[in-house]
C-alpha cells in the first residue's frame, strides 16, 4: 500500500442490485485522513455504496472502463479490508443485539459489552468457545469502551442498554484493528435527543484523532463539525460533491429531496426543516 493512495477512488462505477441499476457512473475520491459526507434520499444508492466498500458488491462490467481502488488497490482479501475499514451499518448493529450472526446459530449465551467489542478481533458477533482471547485484546476492549464513553458498560449485556449505548458498543467494535477510516451507515437512526448528541460527540473524538470519518447519511445534523466535504447521491449518481458550506443550502437540498427544504445553520451545525 502507498502512503500517498486515496482512501478511496471510485472512476466509473456501476453496480446492479438484482435487475436494479443502484449505483450509476460513480466517480470519487477521498483521501486518507478525510471526513466526508455522503447525503442524499432513501433508495439513492448509499447503502450500495457501502456494500462496495465491504466488497459485498461489485461493478458490473460492460458499462465502459471504470476502476474501483481503496487504499490504492482493486484486489483485496476481504478479511484484510475488514480490518482496514471500520464500518458500522444498522444490519450489524442488529446483528450485535441479538446476538446472531449469519454464519452462527443463536449464541449460547447472552453478550455483554466487552465481548461485542472483543469480536471485531475474530469478525464474528460475540466471543466463542474457540476463540483464544488474550489479555491484550481486553485491555484494548477496555480502552476503546472508555474513548467511546460507555466504559461503565463493559459487563453489562447488550439487551439492557438504549439504542445509543449499544451504536457506542458497536463503534468501539469496529476499532479494534486500529483502522485507518471510519464507515457510519445512518448513525442515528432510532435514537432519541440524548443518544444523538452523545453518539455524535463520540464520532466527533474519533474524527479529531486522525482517522478518516465517511459518514453516510440523509440527516443534516449527523453532519459534524469536522466534516468539511458533502457528496450528494440521487438515484445513483453523484449529483454535486464539494464543501459543505456551498452545498448544504435550501435550493440544493430542495432539489436533492424534491420537496420544499429549508436549511438552517447554527455555528458550525446544519438542520433541515
Amino acid at each position: 500500500m502507498r502512503v500517498s493512495a486515496p482512501l478511496l477512488d471510485y472512476q466509473n462505477v456501476s453496480v446492479y442490485r438484482g435487475d436494479t441499476l443502484a449505483l450509476d457512473g460513480v466517480s470519487l475520491r477521498v483521501a486518507v485522513g478525510e471526513h466526508v459526507a455522503i447525503l442524499g434520499p432513501n433508495g439513492c444508492g448509499k447503502s450500495t455504496l457501502i456494500k462496495t466498500f465491504t466488497r459485498e458488491c461489485y461493478p458490473a462490467s460492460g458499462r465502459g472502463e471504470s476502476s474501483l481502488r481503496i487504499l490504492g488497490r482493486q484486489a483485496w482479501d476481504v478479511n484484510e479490508l475488514r480490518r482496514m475499514l471500520g464500518i458500522v451499518t444498522n444490519d450489524l448493529v442488529d446483528q450485535c443485539t441479538r446476538g446472531m450472526s449469519s454464519d452462527f446459530a443463536e449464541l449460547p449465551r447472552r453478550v455483554t459489552a466487552r465481548d461485542t467489542v472483543i469480536s471485531g478481533f475474530f469478525s464474528s458477533i460475540g466471543v466463542w468457545a474457540h476463540h483464544d482471547v488474550t489479555p491484550a485484546m481486553r485491555e484494548t476492549a477496555d480502552a476503546l469502551l472508555a474513548r467511546l464513553g460507555v466504559a461503565h458498560l463493559a459487563d453489562r449485556l447488550l439487551t439492557q442498554m438504549s439504542s445509543g449505548e449499544v451504536r457506542r458498543v458497536v463503534i468501539a467494535r469496529a476499532l479494534v484493528h486500529d483502522p485507518s477510516s471510519l464507515v457510519l451507515d445512518e448513525p442515528t437512526n432510532s435514537l432519541d435527543l440524548r443518544a444523538m448528541r452523545d453518539l455524535r460527540g463520540a464520532v466527533r473524538t474519533i474524527a479529531q484523532s486522525g482517522l478518516s470519518v465517511v459518514m453516510v447519511t440523509h440527516h443534516l445534523a449527523d453532519i459534524i463539525p469536522e466534516i468539511a466535504r458533502v457528496i450528494l447521491i440521487k438515484r445513483g449518481r453523484v449529483v454535486d460533491d464539494g464543501p459543505k458550506d456551498a452545498l448544504l443550502t435550501s435550493a440544493r437540498l430542495t432539489d436533492l429531496f424534491e420537496m420544499p427544504i429549508e436549511v438552517v445553520r447554527r455555528g458550525d451545525l446544519y438542520h433541515a426543516w
